[in-house]
């Protein structure tokens, strides 16, 4: 894969893919696979971070990369629904973990699920869809799967693979199962956006509300294992750089990615001493993602600013489409 320049809001940058996958692999190899021969089963749940093609499913959705120049370092640079220019984070971590493939989008399953299940070697699932939020309203506009959703569709999974294999053996595959959950950087753009009357302290404590709900329902349904991803420097988007002084970033947007982080370590802390056999990495991206912007030259980028694929001012004011420049 070739190095392209950072990408905007819709196109999850490059530099940002790379640094979560190594980030996501590192968190959850550490927190649960241990010396496990056979590679654990992987559920993602989130937005566009981790979504391998939930949304190419979703004919209302209007957040979709399943048109060129998206996927253009893929081989014959073909499109698959990743907001990115080849592989995202899920991919990564699917490799780092011992398969050669990410697991496939829960959507993608096909109908009846029984049938599938019965007749194709299990990895897991991708949930993840792109534009989505811990809150229901965060991308309701866009068509998209909330958390919420996410959630209730795994729901669904588990009770599918609880006929098939049995009971007994669904929850003792679970207990070894990664569950990687990557969310929070639209709840806060559209935080932002709507001007709302609501404090950045009490909108955070309503989003750690969400997340411990999530989390707690996902342990209800027998997940364990937890590698959970923080929000990134979303203030240096470049579609929020052109809003600010000589396109700098936002220190508003990345003081809420940090008090997320901050009030995030804290529910997991609380989590973990409250639930029994429940395993968590915290993954920073917004540190790890800073270091990058701050000092791109190391990890060979010589941008960034721009968007990889775009039209306009930093390719930001206008979306990537085939035209577009890259």
């Amino acid at each position: 894969m070739k190095n392209r320049s950072p990408c905007n809001i819709v196109v999850l940058s490059y530099y940002l893919q790379a640094t979560l996958a190594l980030l996501v692999g590192l968190v959850m190899l550490q927190a649960a696979l241990g010396s496990a021969a056979k590679p654990p089963a992987i559920f993602i749940l989130g937005d566009s971070t981790v979504d391998v093609g939930t949304n190419s499913y979703l004919q209302e959705s209007r957040a979709r990369a399943d048109f060129p120049l998206y996927g253009i370092d893929f081989p014959h640079s073909r499109p698959t629904g990743r907001f990115s220019n080849g592989l995202n984070g899920a991919d990564f971590l699917a490799r780092l973990t011992g398969y050669n493939s990410s697991p496939r989008p829960f959507l993608s399953l096909g109908s009846p699920l029984l049938s599938y299940l019965r007749n194709h070697a299990f990895r897991g699932a991708n949930f993840a869809s792109a534009g989505s939020g811990l809150l229901d309203l965060t991308g309701s506009a866009l068509g998209v799967v909330p958390l919420s959703e996410q959630i209730k569709q795994f729901a669904t999974l588990q009770g599918n693979l609880t006929a098939v294999r049995g009971s007994g053996a669904t929850e003792a595959m679970l207990q070894k199962s990664l569950f990687c959950i990557s969310i929070g950087s639209n709840d806060l753009f559209d935080y932002v956006v709507s001007n709302s009357s609501t404090t950045p302290q009490e909108f955070i404590y309503l989003l750690m509300k969400e997340y411990e709900n999530s989390i707690k329902t996902l342990y209800s349904l027998g997940a364990r294992k937890f590698g959970i991803i923080s929000v990134p420097p979303i203030g240096c988007c470049p579609t929020i750089r052109l809003l600010g002084a000589q396109g700098k970033c936002s220190d508003a947007l990345n003081g809420l990615a940090r008090a997320f982080y901050s009030a995030l370590e804290t529910l997991l802390y609380g989590i973990g001493s409250e639930l029994e056999d429940l395993k968590y990495s915290l993954g920073n991206a917004y540190l790890m993602t800073i270091n990058v912007i701050n000092n791109p030259q190391p990890f060979h980028f010589t941008s960034v600013d721009k968007a990889c694929c775009g039209f306009g001012k930093l390719n930001a004011e206008q979306g990537c489409n085939v035209l577009g420049e890259y």
